[in-house]
């Protein structure tokens, strides 16, 4: 019979299981021009957001001035469609480029 420590931890990793395909875990197929930014592989959302927040800073494309703005450069345009965003209309234009 399967002690309350054992039962608990089978509750948890079944809950880790479902939850790691879905929502901001799911696995999403970034378009080519955002995959030139974070890779052309299947990765979770929540990577992509990583990613392209790495791609932003390791290429110092903030706004010294205003921090919350984005100034694309570009392959950021291609992704944004715009000079610059601030950072939070960013998930919206990513987001147009992703596949379930």
């Amino acid at each position: 019979m399967a002690t309350a420590k054992q039962e608990t931890a089978a509750k948890k990793t079944a809950a880790k299981e479902t939850k790691a395909g879905t929502g901001i875990h799911a696995p999403v197929q970034p378009s080519p021009e955002l995959g030139a930014i974070v890779g052309n592989d299947r990765l979770p959302r929540s990577e992509v957001i990583s990613k392209v927040w790495a791609y932003i800073k390791g290429n110092d494309l903030q706004n010294p001035e205003n921090k919350r703005e984005i100034l694309a450069d570009e392959n950021l345009k291609k992704v944004f469609g715009r000079d610059k965003v601030t950072m939070f209309e960013m998930n919206k234009y990513i987001s147009q480029h992703v596949k379930a």
